[in-house]
């Protein structure tokens, strides 16, 4: 895969000198003369979309904490004329418009934030901390790029309400909460999202995310795409004393440890290699004194497969590790680890048919140097798709991919030898402000496409 990745940064870098200025002889017909107009459109829009995007950046949220930027999402789209309903799945904001009779298009933005502490320096930069409800207090940034999917969103619900005479459907524009959990989805599905809420179901479902790439740079491509993913705590019980005497005492803190240390046989002893399988943990919280040692320590652990049967192994290689090292320490059964799972989703998986149809259309308006189709399956995880509820591959989905990076940057980070100059989640990710108008254009597009007119 690491070769694959190469091969993708070299072709984001060949494609760095390519314009996004159209010849005026490409809009022949009306529905590329609508496209022409929307560009135009966009263009005069960017410095109020890029207000948009700063604010949203300086005042971060976290999952299912997005009130200030659901409010912001409610406050444009009913402005534009959509009609609105909110709190669906805590904070969800769901605008819908009908234009007529044609296609039902879902296209998904998702709110939330990362426990981050910017240190990008810029003048918009984050300063803002919260505390969680566990009463720990945390930094607060977008780095991952969710402040750009809200603005690109309301820069699309923005042409589409100005430009009715060159669409017919249904347009329905979700902004989501809690990604960053892959809970925010099923969450909104639970909470009624097609039955309580009346959303109709969508014949189509599609999203956009930011990329480490140069701006100008678009990823539309067919099959899995990102890995199936499972967030899961792991509550190790002993018997608290001092440290001074830890033969009165069950140490759940080493007990923990050796778990950790164990974890990782799981996936190199007992998966074949050919399999995707990552099982990380990103945290261990357990006591507070230097001499005190604790009645229970937690593990964080996050699970990244393809095949569900790889899921099942690394976590039934959890429970069996884990009530082992109990068992050895003497522990009765009705203190057995406990493990407790939260987030999930299954593997992101793009429809061959709408990736290839959405990216000819990028390649015309975009230009096809900037147009990438082929890339291999990552291990990063979304939940978008599970939006489509139980009616799953009967809604086509499509999942693309925006490049953000300022392309110097880009290419100073090319020729020192790395495939890109930053990382989602690292404090230093930007959003170049080209890219507001950029990803904005990508989301017209695609939703032009499918909402077009017969006959345009």
């Amino acid at each position: 895969m690491y070769s694959s990745l190469q091969k993708i940064a070299r072709f984001a870098l060949s494609i760095l000198a390519a314009s996004l200025t159209l010849p005026t002889n490409l809009f022949a017909t009306p529905a590329e003369q609508h496209i022409a107009s929307a560009f135009k459109a966009i263009e005069a829009d960017t410095p109020r979309l890029t207000n948009i995007f700063k604010d949203i950046h300086q005042n971060p949220e976290l999952g299912f904490m997005e009130k200030r930027t659901a409010g912001i999402v409610e406050k444009e789209l009913k402005k534009l004329g959509y009609s609105v309903k909110t709190g669906i799945g805590g904070t969800g904001v769901v605008g819908t418009m009908k234009n007529g009779d044609g296609p039902i298009v879902m296209y998904r933005a998702d709110m939330d934030a990362n426990a981050v502490e910017e240190a990008t320096g810029l003048p918009y930069a984050s300063k803002v901390r919260v505390k969680r409800d566990d009463g720990t207090e945390t930094p607060v940034a977008h780095m991952c790029g969710h402040d750009a999917h809200v603005t690109w969103m309301l820069g699309m619900a923005k042409i589409l309400a100005e430009m009715k005479s060159s669409w017919s459907g249904t347009a329905i524009l979700v902004a989501q909460p809690a990604e960053e959990l892959i809970l925010g989805a099923q969450a909104m599905v639970d909470d009624g999202l097609y039955s309580k809420h009346g959303i109709p179901k969508p014949d189509y479902l599609i999203g956009l995310h930011t990329a480490p790439g140069p701006v100008g740079a678009v990823l539309s491509s067919a099959g899995p795409k990102m890995a199936g993913t499972d967030q899961l705590d792991i509550l190790f019980k002993g018997v608290g004393g001092h440290g001074s005497m830890p033969q009165m005492t069950k140490d759940p803190i080493l007990m923990a440890a050796l778990a950790i240390v164990q974890y990782q046989a799981i996936v190199s002893r007992a998966i074949t290699p050919q399999e995707t399988a990552v099982l990380t943990v990103g945290s261990i919280q357990a006591g507070s004194d230097n001499n005190v040692i604790p009645s229970s320590a937690l593990v964080k652990a996050n699970l990244r497969w393809y095949d569900p049967a790889v899921r099942e192994t690394m976590l039934q290689g959890i429970k069996s590790i884990s009530e082992g090292i109990a068992r050895s320490y003497g522990l009765p059964e009705d203190m057995m680890p406990v493990i407790t799972m939260k987030g999930g989703s299954t593997p992101l998986i793009n429809d061959e048919a709408l990736a290839n149809r959405l990216a000819d259309t990028l390649k015309k308006f975009m230009g096809e140097k900037n147009v990438v189709t082929e890339f291999p399956p990552a291990t990063g995880s979304e939940d978008v798709h599970l939006l489509r509820g139980n009616y799953g591959e009967d809604v086509q989905f499509n999942y693309l991919v925006v490049g953000v990076a300022d392309p110097k940057v880009f290419a100073e980070a090319q020729k020192k030898g790395q495939m890109f100059p930053y990382s989602s989640h690292n404090p230093n990710f930007i959003v170049d402000l080209a890219a507001i108008p950029v990803g904005t254009k990508v989301a017209v597009l695609s939703m032009l496409d499918l909402l077009a007119k017969k006959g345009n």
